[in-house]
């Protein structure tokens, strides 16, 4: 798997129902729609995903991850973790740790005042 597949799939796990719709699926994954729509096809081929139209409105594209992808996502996890940890932060000193937890908290408190993110 991708680490953009990892990525989309990632992103639909945490979110309501394990569903998005496509357009905000692509901001939260940071991808351009025509990037998504080729992955989530991918996806959906591998039985981890699956497309159908939103019932509220049919002009958008409802993409939610399935039980099969969902079971993926938690065992890819560790790896994942373990790959960001070893090329993010294991090369630190514990001084550059603190800058990043500083810097990281700095900006948390900007994007979220109310600390909804941190509890």
């Amino acid at each position: 798997m991708s680490h953009f597949e990892y990525v989309v799939m990632s992103v639909l796990s945490e979110s309501p129902e394990r569903t998005l719709r496509m357009s905000e699926l692509a901001v939260m994954a940071e991808a351009m729609l025509p990037r998504l729509s080729q992955v989530v096809a991918k996806l959906e081929k591998r039985g981890w995903l699956r497309k159908a139209p939103d019932p509220a409105d049919g002009t958008y594209t409802l993409a939610t991850l399935t039980d099969d992808g969902w079971e993926k996502v938690v065992a890819t996890a560790p790896g994942h973790v373990e790959t960001v940890r070893s090329l993010v932060f294991d090369p630190l000193t514990k001084a550059q740790l603190k800058q990043v937890r500083e810097i990281s908290r700095r900006i948390m408190t900007a994007l979220d005042p109310e600390d909804r993110c941190l509890r």
